[in-house]
């Protein structure tokens, strides 16, 4: 089968190939998947260049979600048959095949192609983590996200707007604030001086703050958050991890609040799994719209990759082995 390898840790992403690479064994318990779509994630380029935290032994095929077809069974598989259409994860994505514990693979929805069902669950676990378990977010309430066209912030806009929220959407083109206003935001600004925007559109402050941006989006969110408003840190795509004076929070009565969708299922296992339940449901409910802006072909990884790095997609981008 063929796959992307990546031999050497490198901030050059051009340096992982396509190869001819022997299929994986396949256990009593596992399924062996035929991919149809894979999804590209930042991470996949950090841990690429060395510098995620899961840090894979060389060599190694990039890409943690994927969905397609069970071709394969070991022989004390039930959960999966052959034919079955199923959401993978896990290390190994960008390839024609991947093995995985059948346990693990979850059904796609009838009426849902491989690639939303390839390129939902990262994000909107994120999402739903954020928003449900630690922000706790009320309908009615105003939730502002920043860096709104990328794959994480999307989702963030869709589900808040499927739990009731009033959306403000920053983004940092005016091709991607178009392209929001369709999507369903209430209210799209600018990615830097949108606070006196903000400020008047929700009479005081957001309630919830989306930021998977950090740096200076970071430092004005902190200025135009409401009173027991919830500020969340997803990532730092500025490249700046930000600090503030504590008085701040004090004074304004807000809080600064962690999200790290992954290690909340780890360390709180039954809620894991009813979070990842409540986004496989609001997929097949159709309440959440993944959407697809490009998809590429297994040799053209790198372009995909790429994609994301010069932050021209919006959305998702997919490739399809």
């Amino acid at each position: 089968m063929k796959a992307i390898l990546c031999r050497a840790i490198a901030d050059d992403i051009t340096t992982v190939q396509l190869e001819e690479v022997t299929p994986p064994p396949l256990g009593p318990g596992d399924a062996r998947i035929r991919i149809r779509a894979a999804a590209v994630n930042f991470p996949d380029i950090l841990t690429i260049q060395g510098k995620y935290q899961h840090k894979p032994d060389l060599p190694f095929t990039p890409g943690t979600e994927a969905a397609g077809d069970v071709i394969e069974t070991g022989g004390a598989v039930t959960k999966v048959k052959v034919g079955d259409r199923v959401i993978v994860g896990g290390q190994g994505c960008y390839a024609e095949e991947a093995v995985r514990d059948a346990s693990s693979l979850r059904p796609i929805p009838d009426d849902v192609d491989y690639a939303q069902a390839a390129s939902f669950t990262v994000g909107y676990l994120t999402a739903y983590v954020a928003l449900v378990r630690r922000a706790e977010l009320q309908k009615g309430e105003c939730l502002l996200v920043h860096g709104a066209a990328g794959g994480m912030g999307l989702a963030a806009v869709d589900l808040g707007k499927a739990l009731g929220a009033r959306v403000i959407a920053t983004a940092s083109s005016e091709e991607k604030r178009t392209f929001l206003k369709t999507y369903g935001a209430d209210h799209v600004l600018p990615s830097s001086g949108f606070r006196e925007a903000v400020k008047a559109i929700t009479n005081g402050g957001a309630d919830v703050i989306y930021d998977p941006v950090g740096g200076d989006v970071f430092d004005e969110s902190a200025r135009c958050i409401a009173f027991n408003g919830r500020l969340l840190i997803i990532g730092f795509t500025s490249g700046r991890i930000p600090s503030i004076n504590v008085n701040m929070p004090l004074i304004k009565g807000y809080s600064i609040v962690g999200v790290r969708a992954g290690e909340y299922g780890r360390k709180f296992p039954e809620k894991g799994r009813e979070n990842m339940a409540a986004i496989d449901k609001l997929l097949a409910d159709h309440k959440i719209h993944p959407h697809i802006s490009a998809r590429y072909p297994l040799a053209h990884a790198v372009e995909a990759m790429q994609s994301l790095q010069t932050r021209k997609a919006i959305g998702k981008v997919v490739i399809e082995p």
